[in-house]
């Protein structure tokens, strides 16, 4: 049985900050890669994108989900996408995995997710202020991009870094294999 990876998505999301990790997950046959919004209604990425969400977040079950991917987008600082929250949290207490990039680290860290495990965002002070109630200063790595326990977390100008985390941790390639796409993607390195 293929695991479920789902990916939030809504209006304004910063499309490229998933880009290099859904096709690589798509074509791994371990994988469904399932993209759902609030109401399952088509939205607008920030790049113009129109997508259709396969579902929407009340027919997600908790159960289905072996790991939940947030991108980053402006909406996040304006209070917005809070609906996710239900979800996030029973995930969280399951120790589901759950990977954040760019402003979406800032609601893991209002949610309070990021207290006690290592984690980036785009800049701690960023953080600070974009998450009221946030107090993980002391586990702030400035990083491009950390995994810690199932938490995975990336500045919004390291969607390849975030990608190999995601891959890291669902153990889609081998070391090997894992180089050699980073440094394809990365460095524009081709190697056999």
């Amino acid at each position: 049985m293929k695991r479920k990876i789902f990916v939030f998505l809504f209006n304004g999301y910063s499309d490229w900050e998933i880009a290099y990790l859904s096709p690589e997950i798509s074509k791994n046959d371990a994988f469904e890669l399932i993209y759902f919004s609030a109401d399952g209604k088509p939205v607008l990425s920030m790049g113009g994108l129109r997508v259709v969400p396969e579902m929407s977040l009340n027919e997600v079950s908790v159960g289905d989900v072996h790991m939940l991917i947030i991108p980053g987008g402006v909406s996040w600082e304006k209070g917005e996408n809070r609906e996710i929250g239900t979800l996030a949290k029973a995930l969280f207490a399951e120790k589901r995995t759950i990977a954040a990039i760019c402003a979406a680290t800032a609601y893991l860290g209002e949610l309070g997710f990021l207290n006690h495990l290592k984690h980036t965002s785009n800049d701690l002070y960023y953080l600070k202020g974009a998450a009221p109630g946030y107090s993980g200063e002391s586990c702030y790595v400035n990083d491009l991009a950390v995994t810690d326990e199932h938490i995975i977390t990336a500045k919004g100008i390291a969607p390849i870094e975030f990608a190999r985390e995601v891959f890291a941790t669902l153990k889609l390639y081998n070391d090997h294999d894992m180089e050699k796409w980073f440094q394809l993607f990365k460095n524009g390195i081709w190697s056999a």
